[in-house]
C-alpha cells in the first residue's frame, strides 16, 4: 500500500502547532498534525480541575500578552482579551501595609508608594517604566518580522543607555541605579523571573532575556486574561486549522524522522508518512533525543497552585478592597532581598523559606469562568505561581510535592489576615480545592522537559551581526541541525509564552522557501 505524502507534518498540537496548521493550510498546502495526547491544545487548556464544583481554570498557562493581532486578524480568530485595572499589590512582608500600582489613579500610586516608605521612588520607577515603553515601542513591531540583527535593533532603539542597560548589562545594575526601596525593586525583577532561576547580577543575561519579552508584549508589556480562559485561545486556533482543512490526530506519538518519513504510533497501530517538511511544535530536547544526540538544557523554575475559594482573604490592610489588591499581579515575599535569598538557597539545594510567588484572581477579570452559583455565592478563583524553584529541587515523589504545595500556601498565608486554607472550599468528597503543578508534572504531562514552560533557555528576540540568515530558517529564527525539520514551538528563537509566533515564524519559513 502507498504511504500518503503531506506537504507538512507538524509534531506537537499546542497552541504554536495549531498557529502553523491554519497559517499552512490556509495557504493551499496540505498538512498533518500529530499529537501525543488525547486533546490538543497544549499547555494553552482550560479544565475543570475540581469537578462538580463549577469553576473551569486555565490549567498551566493563564495570561497573554505575546499572541500579536496580526495573528489575531489574518487567521480570524475569535478571542477576548481583558485589561485588568491593577497591575500589582504587594504587601510589605511582616507588615500591615502593601504597594498597590492603579493603573487608572497615579495620584492613589504615589500615595501608595509614600505609605510604605518608598515615596521618593515614585520618580524613578515611572522613569524606569518609561524606558521600558520606549524598548517596547522599537522591539514589539520586530516579532512578526524576519530576525533583525543587534545594530538594527539599536538603531530602532535609538538610545545606547537603554541598549546596555537591558541589552548588555545584568538586569539588577538598572533596578538598583533606578529604585531604592527593597519592596519596589523586587516588584521590578520578578518580570525578570518567571520559570527562570537566575539572579538579579547573574552573567548570562538570562533574567534580561525574560524580563525584555515581559514588558514588551503588544507595544505596552500589558498581560491581559483571555475570557473563557486559555482553552478559549487555543479553542479559536483550533477551529482556524480545522476550517482551513489541516488533518489533526490525537493519540499520536511520534516515534521517528527520518529524511521525508515520520512514524508515528496510534494504540497499537503503527503508521508512516511521507512530507516535505516536518515542524517540530514540541520541545527541542524531544527532538534531540528522537534523533540520538545529546538534548539541550531545560530547566523550569516554578510550581503552580490552582485554589477556588469560596470568597477573597481577608488583607492585613484592612482599609484595602480585596478586589483591589487581587485585581491584578499579587505578589508576596518578592522583596529584592528576598528573591536573591531564595536564589541562593535554591543553589544549595533547599526550598526557598518564604517560597516568593505571585497570585493571579482571573475570576475578578472574567467571572465567566465560574457557573451562576459560584459567582452568586462570592467565590473566586487564585493560580499562584512561584519563583526561584528549579526542577532540580524536586524527587518526583508524592511527598516533594506535598511538601512544596504547602510551602507556597504557607508564603501566601504569612502575608494574610486569615490562613489562606481557611477559605478553600471543599469538594464533593471533602477535599480541599486545591491543584498543584510541578515542573515534573509538566515534564510528565506536556513532554517539557525539565518542566521548562519555554522549551528551554530563552534566547534575544534579535540576531547577532555576524550570525548567519542565509536561509528563510535562520532569517526566522526555527533553524534546527536536522535538515528539513524546524522549530515551530516554544523552543523556537522567539516562541516562548502564548504568543503563536514559534508556529507563526516556521510557517513564514516555509511558505518563502516554497
Amino acid at each position: 500500500m502507498q504511504t500518503k505524502s503531506y506537504d507538512v507534518v507538524i509534531v506537537g498540537g499546542g497552541h504554536n502547532g495549531l498557529t502553523a496548521a491554519a497559517y499552512l493550510a490556509r495557504a493551499g498546502k496540505s498538512v498533518l498534525l500529530l499529537e501525543r495526547q488525547d486533546h490538543l491544545g497544549g499547555a494553552s487548556v482550560s479544565a475543570e480541575a475540581f469537578p462538580g464544583m463549577g469553576a473551569r481554570l486555565s490549567r498551566y498557562s493563564y495570561l497573554v500578552s505575546l499572541l500579536p493581532q496580526q495573528i489575531i486578524d489574518d487567521l480570524g480568530l475569535r478571542i477576548t482579551l481583558a485589561r485588568r485595572r491593577f497591575a500589582s499589590y504587594t504587601p510589605v512582608p511582616g507588615g500591615d501595609l502593601g504597594l498597590l500600582v492603579d493603573n487608572g489613579d497615579a495620584a492613589a500610586t504615589r500615595a501608595s508608594f509614600e505609605a510604605i516608605g518608598a515615596g521618593g521612588d515614585v520618580d524613578g520607577w515611572h522613569g524606569f517604566y518609561a524606558r521600558t515603553a520606549h524598548l517596547a515601542h522599537a522591539l514589539w513591531p520586530t516579532v512578526t518580522e524576519p530576525l533583525a540583527r543587534m545594530s538594527e535593533v539599536s538603531r530602532r532603539i535609538g538610545d545606547d543607555t537603554i541598549v546596555r542597560d537591558f541589552l548588555q548589562r545584568p538586569l539588577g545594575e538598572v533596578i538598583e541605579r533606578s529604585v531604592a526601596h527593597d519592596l519596589v525593586r523586587g516588584v521590578i525583577l520578578t518580570d525578570g523571573l518567571i520559570s527562570t532561576f537566575a539572579s538579579a547580577h547573574d552573567a548570562d543575561l538570562q533574567q534580561n532575556v525574560c524580563f525584555l519579552y515581559h514588558v514588551i508584549g503588544g507595544g505596552t508589556g500589558a498581560w491581559d486574561v483571555p475570557v473563557g480562559g486559555m482553552g478559549e485561545v487555543s479553542g479559536a486556533l483550533l477551529a482556524a486549522a480545522t476550517a482551513a482543512g489541516a488533518d489533526l490526530r490525537t493519540d499520536a506519538q511520534v516515534t521517528a524522522v527520518a529524511d521525508d518519513k515520520i512514524t508515528w504510533v496510534s494504540g497499537d497501530d503503527l503508521h508512516t508518512v511521507h512530507a516535505k517538511r516536518v515542524l517540530w511544535a514540541a520541545a527541542p530536547a524531544v527532538l534531540d533525543s528522537l534523533m540520538a544526540t545529546s538534548p539541550g538544557a531545560a530547566e523550569g523554575a516554578q510550581v503552580k497552585v490552582n485554589l477556588l475559594l469560596s470568597r477573597l482573604p481577608r488583607l492585613r490592610d484592612a482599609a484595602l478592597a480585596p478586589e483591589a489588591a487581587f485585581g491584578g499581579t499579587f505578589h508576596i515575599n518578592e522583596t529584592y532581598t528576598q528573591l536573591e535569598s531564595a536564589y541562593r538557597s535554591a543553589i544549595s539545594g533547599q526550598v526557598p523559606t518564604p517560597v516568593p510567588a505571585e497570585i493571579y484572581c482571573h475570576s475578578i477579570t472574567d467571572p465567566s469562568i465560574l457557573s451562576p452559583a459560584l459567582r452568586e455565592s462570592g467565590a473566586q478563583t487564585l493560580t499562584v505561581f512561584s519563583l526561584q524553584t528549579p526542577d532540580r529541587l524536586l524527587d518526583g515523589s508524592d511527598a516533594e510535592r506535598a511538601k512544596l504545595q504547602q510551602a507556597v500556601l504557607d508564603s501566601l498565608s504569612s502575608v494574610l489576615a486569615e490562613p489562606i486554607e481557611d477559605v478553600v472550599m471543599r469538594g464533593p468528597s471533602g477535599a480541599l480545592c486545591i491543584e498543584t503543578k510541578t515542573t515534573r508534572d509538566l515534564q510528565d504531562t506536556l513532554a517539557m522537559p525539565g518542566g521548562n514552560i519555554f522549551h528551554g533557555p530563552l534566547s534575544w528576540p534579535f540576531a547577532d551581526d555576524e550570525e548567519p540568515l542565509t536561509t528563510p530558517a535562520q532569517r526566522w529564527g526555527v533553524a534546527t541541525p536536522y535538515g528539513s525539520i524546524l522549530l515551530a514551538g516554544a523552543g523556537s528563537r522567539r516562541g516562548g509564552g502564548v504568543s503563536g509566533l514559534g508556529g507563526y515564524h516556521a510557517a513564514r519559513a516555509v511558505l518563502e522557501d516554497a
